[in-house]
This record gives C-alpha cells, structure tokens and sequence, in this order.
C-alpha cells in the first residue's frame, strides 16, 4: 500500500508541475516553432508553401518581443513595437488570442514594462478565443500590489475583468481575493468598476457587519450612487438584518453595458464558439441531444453553449489544474451529464458553466439551480439575462424580420424556462417595466403577455405604476381578443402570485408576528390586485356591449379568486363586482348562468370552511370576516335564489325603471323570471315539454311546476348544468326546490 501513495503522490507532484509550468512549455514550444520558422524564411519556396501560417507566426513573434521587454536603444525600434501592436490586434479583434497568449500579455500590460498608452493598447484587444484561465487573472491582480501600473490602467483593467467574467474557466480563486478588491474601493475612480466586479462575485459569506459599515460610509461620503444602491442591495438581499436604510424595491440596472468597448468582440466570440443557431428546445426529463440546424436567416443565439471551461473538446478529456490537485477534488463537467440520474449521482461535485446563459436550453442544468438554490448561481445568472434584454436585444429598434424572429425566440426559450421551473425572472420582470410605455400591444404579444403572468410576486402599489397604468390604456383601446388575452394572463399571474404565498406560509409557521404582518401585507396587494382586474373587467363589458365572449374570460379570473380560502389555504375573499354579477345573472348564455352557479357554490364553501375554522379553534382567525362581505354575499345569494327559483328578482337593493320593465309586455314582471322563464333557459324548458308531450302542439311555461318542476330539473343536471346543480346542493332549501 505504501508503495502505491508512494506512486500516487509522484503522479501528483508530475501533474502539479505539469500544471503549474504550462505557460512555460506553450512558450518554448512557440520558441521551438520560430526558430524552425526562422530556417524557413531564407527560402522563399519553404514560404509559399505555408502562407496560412504566417499571421500565427508573427503573433508569436509579437508576445515574444513583449514578453523580453522594451529595447533600450534607438527611437528608430517604435517601428518594430508599432508593428507587433498592429499584429496583435488583428489577430485579436478577427480570431481572438489563445489563453497562452493572454496570460503573457496580461503580465506585461500590467507590469509596467512599456509606457501607458502601450499597456491601455494591449488591455484593449485582449480579447479570448475561448476561455480565459484563472491563474492568469490572478497573477494579473498580484501586479495591482506592486504599484507599477497607472491609475487609468487599473481602471482598464477593472472594466476587462468585469466584461470578461463570464469568459474565465474558474472563479473559485478569484473569489478568494475578494478582501483585495473590497479593499479597492476606497479608490475613487475604482470604485464604481470594483462594485461592479463585487456584484459579481459576492455569495452570502462574503457579506460581513465590517463591510456593510464601509459600504454605508462611501455612501455618506459620496451620495447614493448606482454602483453603490447595486452593491447595498445585493448585501440585503443576502442579510437584511445588517442593512437598516431604505432601499429601492425594485431592480434595475446599474451597470450599462455600452460602456464595455469589448461588447462587439464579445458577441463575435460568442458567435464563433457555438456555431449554427440552434432551433429552441424543448425542456423535459432526461439525455439532452441538441441537435443543430442551420436556420434560412443567417442569424444566432445569443444564449451561449454549455461549457465548464475544463472540458477539451478536441480530447474530449477534462484538464486538472493546481487547485484541483491540491484540494484532491474532481467535478463533472457538464459536456458529460446526459441523464437525470447521473445529476442525482454527481451533484455534489457538479461544475458549474462558465456562462450562466448556457442553462437556459439545458432542462437538467435548470433541475440543478432549482434544487441547489444558491444565490450566487440566480444573482449572476440574473445578471446575464438582464444584459441580454435591456443592452444587445433592444427589441423596438429591430428593423428586419429575422432580428424579429430571433428575439421572439429568445423570449420563447426564456419563457419554457420559467414554466420549467415554475418561477418567474426578476430579469424577465425589469425588461416588462421598461418595455411596456413603448410597446404597441401588437409586437411580440403572446410572449410578452406570458411575460406578465409570471411576474414574481410584489406589492401591488409598486407593481401598478409600472405594469397597470401602461397596460390599463392599451386594455380599453384594443379589441376584445387583446382583452381576452390580458384577463388569460392576469389569471395566470394571480394564480402564480398565490401558490407562491401558499408555498411561503406553509414553510414558515404562522406564529410569529412579524410573519403575520408580512401576511396581511401580502393580502393585501392580491386583494388590491383583484379589484384592479375587477375594475378593468367593469369598464369593458361596458366598452363590448355586455359580450358574452368577454365575459367568459372574466368570470375565469373569479373561478380562480372564488377557491382561493379553500385551495390555497390564504385568507382572503374577494366578490366579483356587481356589474359582472348582474351580467352574468341575466345573460342570454346558459353556459354564462351555469358558471355563475359554481362560482357562488365556491364562495359559499369557502366562507363556511373559514367560519368553521375560526369556531372550531375558538380563537381569533387569521383575518376578519368583513361583515360587508359577508352581507354583499347573502344579498348575491338572495337575488339569484329570486331570479331562478321562488319568482321574486330585485325586491330588496336593486332597482330597475317600472317603465322600462312594463315595455318588455309581462304584466306580472315581478313574478315572471325563473328557472323556466329566464333568458337563456327558454330554449331547454321547451325542450323539455316537447320530450315529456311529443303530441302537443302548443306548450305552456307555466304547466312546469310542483311534480314536474323537479323533473325539469333533472333534465337540466342531465343536459351539462352541474353548476346549477352544486348551487342547488349548498344554497337552496328543500322547501323552495319544488315550486307549487
């Protein structure tokens, strides 16, 4: 056995070396390839037969020249340094450099070797062909400490790193050294760059008493700055009991990505490792083969592929580097997960991708950040999708149809994700409050109304002034389909708002009183919230003529409002308004009526299960029964109970112009409107005598009564109206179902 460690341990130390001095052998391997090179060029036929490989060559030159130093000798030798600048920055800005490459430049632009407009040049074009390596970046913050580069170098530098982010294989070292870059922001001109890199890269433990102290002092000192509201916020989201001042609610961007002159880079980049554009995938269980088709438009995803950054995809082998060594730790990398089951396997020791953007098409990755729920992996994958939306998708400025179809998309892959994971997108969110005062109601509708159903929960008065009074005036200005569209969207959002409040109070216990508050609160905005779309409901079937089309829509938004005690176990009821209630009583539709009867068969049970539940308990409920509420009920009750079965509509709280009653031609209107007489059921009650007397050639609405009513009845349960029949199971009494 001894002998085996003894092995092992050797192999170790090889591969420790191996890693730790890659840079080194790439280098004289590149040496090597020159001087052979350099036999080469003094013939001319040994050049023409490899004019591909002259550009790589002259790169390689270049790094070399930088990497030796500036020439001490003549002004004459700006020609020669002039000349490498210009060789790597074509190579940069058409292929990208080789994280070799990067490494070596990354150390001489930050050393102080060459003077600062030559250092600024080099971070300029330092842009990956790939990825680029930890080790690389944290030598290139070591020079920070020794103080022989410039302020707008660092600067530059700061601003490289955060645009690059999402390119570095690694983080786990970086995150290291986030006292040195907290450090940093004592810097005036670092400061908002810094803040920016720290967004990135706090996770919970990072958040400490010492530095919400400094954080709230540089707001003192210079005012509340974006950079600093991004950072403080970010610190509450992750301890709120550390940070006491008030803060906006609502997320926005801080950082404004056209600030980055690598973004054009970035994309092409972006562009050239995934290849064809994908076509949008369905997210569900199990392999994930994705299968590549080039589309007619020669456009591309912007949501980058999978990739862990420590899988070769030529040797198809993962690379261990120092880290990994010493630690004695191994990850799966993501090329390589195919199954559920293998997730469950190697969760523990799962890499996660470079780019968060990649788990968007990826369904087995979404399992993962639901399951892990770590709040690094959604904050840099928000992140992303908030850069994406608001800065490369800026989709009213789209001048083309395949631009068009391409974010169309892109919304359909995010909104697969969201139903995939049963949870809206803050990002999704801030991308809706700033497109909808210049959306037209027209482009991208079915996506961006998907987009309103899964807004997170909030408070209501701060969802209203970005979300209703935007959407409110397009509601009433367009047809109804568009207003059928919305109340579909509401509902889902109401029920994506209550399962999440049902969610959190079954998790947490009801006791305590801070919890209780939040409660209420939280009542309260759904309570707003339905009252609003009750409004909205009124002023369009006032708008549409009292449509039947229109008001099925409505009165499935109050199927989902009327369950909500009883299915949600929330403590909240809320009666559809009057205007929709009468409509619906008196509406030409029996499907209309039918559905009215179950939706007041619901609220009667759940009325009853609350005021049994407060009894049974003897305690004070966790709400009170409005008496308002309860009496709105019982007058509702009353009316349809006069309206369908004893013949007495509208004697007590309605009331109705005797003229306009007495030109209908009823002489006994008051006596007149029931079950048998009611708009709507006409059709059936004389379908019902013609079956019961096929013979008869006159028929009489009035013989249906006492035995014969009860067999109407029957016939209406039998013809579909189970609505009617639950309303006349729970709110009718024996002695009033039979009519004499």
């Amino acid at each position: 056995m001894s002998t085996q460690r003894a092995t092992k341990n050797s192999q170790v130390r090889t591969r420790i070396s191996q890693g730790s001095n890659s840079f080194q052998t790439s280098l004289s391997s590149w040496e090597v390839k020159q001087k052979s090179s350099g036999s080469k060029l003094n013939s001319s036929m040994e050049d023409s037969k490899h004019p591909d490989d002259q550009p790589e060559d002259d790169l390689q030159r270049a790094v070399k020249y930088f990497e030796k130093g500036p020439m001490k000798t003549l002004r004459s030798k700006d020609k020669i340094l002039e000349k490498h600048l210009k060789t790597v920055e074509n190579v940069a800005w058409k292929n990208g450099l080789t994280p070799e490459a990067i490494d070596i430049l990354l150390n001489v632009a930050l050393s102080g070797k060459f003077g600062n407009a030559v250092n600024m040049r080099m971070l300029k074009y330092m842009i990956p062909a790939t990825l680029i390596s930890e080790d690389s970046v944290v030598k290139a913050v070591s020079w920070l400490c020794v103080g022989k580069c410039s302020g707008n170098t660092k600067v530059l530098f700061y601003r490289w790193l955060v645009a690059m982010f999402d390119f570095i294989d690694h983080k786990k070292q970086i995150g290291l050294l986030y006292g040195f870059f907290f450090a940093s922001l004592q810097d005036d001109a670092l400061c908002p760059y810094v803040c920016h890199l720290l967004y990135l890269l706090t996770k919970k433990e990072n958040v400490k008493p010492f530095r919400v102290r400094k954080l709230l002092d540089l707001q003192t000192k210079i005012g509340m700055q974006p950079h600093l509201q991004a950072l403080l916020s970010l610190y509450k989201f992750f301890a709120p009991t550390l940070i006491s001042v008030s803060l906006p609610a609502r997320r926005k961007i801080y950082f404004k990505k056209s600030e980055n002159p690598w973004a054009s880079a970035l994309h092409a980049v972006r562009l050239r490792n995934q290849g064809p554009f994908p076509e949008p995938l369905k997210l569900a269980l199990g392999p994930v083969n994705v299968r590549f088709l080039r589309r007619k438009c020669n456009s591309h995803s912007i949501i980058p592929v999978v990739n862990s950054g420590s899988y070769a995809k030529e040797g198809g082998e993962k690379k261990m580097n120092l880290s990994d060594c010493l630690g004695g730790s191994s990850s799966l990398p993501l090329e390589q997960l195919q199954s559920f089951p293998q997730l469950l396997q190697n969760i523990h020791c799962l890499e996660l991708p470079s780019q968060m953007g990649s788990v968007l098409n990826n369904s087995i990755l979404l399992h993962y950040v639901n399951c892990v729920r770590d709040e690094s992996i959604l904050l840099r994958f928000y992140y992303w999708l908030s850069q994406t939306l608001q800065e490369e998708y800026i989709w009213y400025k789209m001048k083309n149809c395949e631009e068009g179809k391409e974010f169309i998309n892109f919304l359909d892959t995010v909104i697969r994700a969201e139903c995939f994971l049963q949870e809206g997108f803050y990002s999704c969110e801030a991308f809706l409050y700033k497109s909808l005062p210049l959306w037209d109601g027209f482009s991208c509708r079915s996506q961006f109304l998907q987009l309103v159903a899964w807004i997170p929960f909030s408070s209501f008065s701060e969802v209203k002034p970005l979300l209703f009074d935007h959407l409110a005036p397009l509601f009433f200005t367009s047809t109804i389909y568009f207003k059928c569209s919305v109340l579909q969207s509401l509902k889902e959002m109401l029920q994506n708002w209550l399962l999440q409040l049902s969610v959190d109070t079954y998790m947490q216990p009801m006791t305590s009183s801070p919890l209780e508050t939040t409660l209420g609160g939280s009542m309260n905005s759904v309570s707003n919230l339905i009252d609003y779309v009750g409004w909205m409901s009124t002023i369009a079937m006032r708008l549409e003529s009292n449509s039947t089309f229109l008001l099925h829509f409505i009165l499935d938004f109050y199927e989902k409002v009327c369950d909500i005690y009883v299915n949600y176990n929330l403590p909240l009821v809320v009666l559809l308004p009057p205007v929709i209630f009468h409509s619906a009583l008196l509406s030409l539709d029996a499907s209309i009526l039918n559905q009215l009867c179950y939706i007041m068969h619901r609220y009667h049970n759940n009325l009853a299960a609350a005021k049994k539940k407060e009894l049974l308990q003897k305690a004070k409920s966790e709400f009170n029964f409005s008496s308002k509420t309860c009496k709105e009920f019982n007058h509702y009750l009353t009316v349809m109970v006069g309206c369908l079965w004893t013949s007495k509509p509208f004697e007590k709280g309605d009331y109705f112009d005797p003229q306009v009653l007495e030109k209908t031609g009823m002489a006994e209107y008051k006596h007149s409107l029931n079950l048998v007489h009611h708009p709507s059921l006409l059709s059936y009650a004389a379908s019902f005598l013609l079956q019961e007397s096929p013979e008869e050639r006159t028929i009489s609405m009035s013989s249906i009564r006492g035995k014969k009513w009860n067999c109407y009845l029957d016939y209406l349960f039998s013809e579909g109206f189970q609505g009617l029949k639950l309303f006349r199971t729970s709110s009718i009494r024996c002695s009033s179902v039979s009519q004499s």
